[in-house]
């Protein structure tokens, strides 16, 4: 793992599933979001780094009470303590409320880390940025970019020169073949196929568009389509 720098501020990124039985390099894990996904989160880091790492579920302050999930203390954000042992991840599967969310733990002086199953299938020519999650049986090909707290669920494939933006979601099996660029804040539904493209023009899928579940992406898509159907036809 490595520390790099982008738009100003220190971000964590992978180059490959090096994650899997190294020592973590912090001790404690934030995890925002105590629901369904951020239980999630808390066994996906379990698989990785074991007891080395405690756990913390962070909420908003409004929503916090004398309670624990799963046997994992839920504090309020407010409480949370950025040091160089620690770290956080947001657990929310909409990309615009991870997004604030992380400007709110980034606001507090926390670092992001990434988070990647032991059984994702990656080659050493996959960037992953701080705050990005790889669920387990995912397999990223080569020259294959993941941008800041994307999440890529579970059992999806990434084929060879995909980007994937910032914030951007993947839900469980999705596939996306050869040379597409996937924009910001993009939501991609269970099962979608997204359909190659070439280096020499590669299909894109604007910023802020949804692709609706099992829909088959043939062409590029524009900013905030809502895109539906085999083959996806746009809807809105």
């Amino acid at each position: 793992m490595n520390i790099h720098s982008e738009n100003g501020s220190m971000r964590e990124s992978v180059a490959c599933n090096l994650l899997v039985g190294m020592e973590p390099g912090f001790k404690l894990l934030y995890i925002f979001g105590a629901g369904g996904h951020g239980r999630e989160l808390a066994w996906l880091t379990s698989q990785i780094w074991g007891s080395k790492v405690a756990l913390c579920f962070v909420v908003d302050d409004a929503f916090v009470g004398n309670r624990k999930v799963d046997d994992i203390s839920v504090r309020p954000l407010s409480s949370a303590e950025p040091s160089t042992d620690s770290r956080f991840i947001v657990a929310l599967g909409q990309g615009a409320a991870r997004r604030r969310a992380a400007a709110k733990c980034d606001a507090l002086g926390l670092l992001p880390t990434a988070l990647i199953h032991p059984r994702v299938e990656m080659s050493a020519r996959t960037r992953v940025a701080g705050g990005a999650v790889i669920c387990a049986g995912s397999i990223l090909t080569t020259n294959v970019s993941i941008g800041e707290h994307v999440h890529v669920n579970i059992g999806c494939t990434i084929s060879h020169d995909v980007a994937i933006g910032d914030f951007s979601t993947l839900s469980p099996g999705v596939h996306i073949s050869g040379h597409v660029h996937v924009g910001r804040d993009v939501f991609i539904g269970t099962g979608a196929s997204i359909i190659n493209g070439s280096a020499a023009e590669p299909l894109v899928i604007g910023d802020g568009a949804v692709i609706a579940a099992g829909a088959c992406v043939t062409r590029s898509v524009d900013p905030g389509a809502l895109m539906a159907g085999v083959p996806a036809i746009r809807k809105r």
